[in-house]
């Protein structure tokens, strides 16, 4: 079983509205596929988040074909949650996604990321299934496989990384309000929790925090 990290560059000439929109938009840094309801009927629901200013792209998307509506959450920091509506037999971007997502012997594993006009995601299956879905991507769509691999589970996964005593330290933080805004807790209020100095605390917290950034760069590259 291996597991492949792939991204597809798509002609901007050639892009539909609403691949634009999520890859390339002003004002909106990134968007994430987190989820996608698959039905035999021809709408079907997708979850995005998008950093960045979402009220242009729901006010535009529904005019666009493929997108029947947009609902946008309440923004939580820079991430706002978009549920859509679409039909994705209407656009050859969207068709093709949809079309890897259920072919038999591979996996598409979310998110899947629209950052600077490409898409970038991450493949696990068969051998065979993997060539066949990537020779079958739109002539619009340049797809790149970044690495290969084998499938290795939860190893695979970034907290894996981590040593027990960054673990620790990471989940003190969270239940402590550590990384709420505004801040509830302190480097201080993490190491009497730890029973290690606030200095301690501060390195454990800060290697935990590089390990999980750099795990999440080697799955989908540089953001630049």
């Amino acid at each position: 079983m291996k597991r492949l990290r792939v991204t597809a560059a798509v002609d901007g000439e050639r892009a539909p509205a609403f691949y634009t929109m999520l890859a390339d938009a002003p004002g909106i840094a990134e968007t994430q596929l987190l989820e996608w309801n698959t039905t035999p009927d021809t709408v079907e629901t997708v979850l995005f988040a998008v950093r960045g200013d979402a009220d242009p792209f729901a006010a535009a998307a529904p005019d666009l074909d493929g997108i029947e509506s947009v609902e946008l959450s309440a923004a939580e920091g820079p991430w706002t949650y978009a549920l859509v509506a679409v039909r994705p037999r209407a656009t050859a971007m969207f068709a093709a996604v949809r079309e890897a997502r259920t072919r038999p012997g591979l996996v598409v594993r979310k998110p899947i990321v629209y950052r600077d006009g490409d898409m970038r995601f991450r493949v696990v299956g068969d051998v065979g299934a993997l060539q066949a879905a990537l020779g079958e991507a739109p002539d619009a769509m340049d797809v790149t496989v970044e690495t290969v691999g084998t499938f290795r589970g939860a190893v695979d996964h970034p907290a894996s990384r981590l040593s027990e005593r960054q673990r620790e330290a990471l989940a003190v933080a969270h239940e402590l309000g550590y990384y709420d805004r505004p801040r509830r807790a302190t480097h201080g209020d993490v190491a009497a929790e730890l029973d290690c100095a606030p200095s301690t605390a501060s390195r454990h917290l800060q290697a935990a925090e590089a390990k999980l950034v750099d795990a999440v760069l080697d799955e989908f590259g540089p953001a630049v």
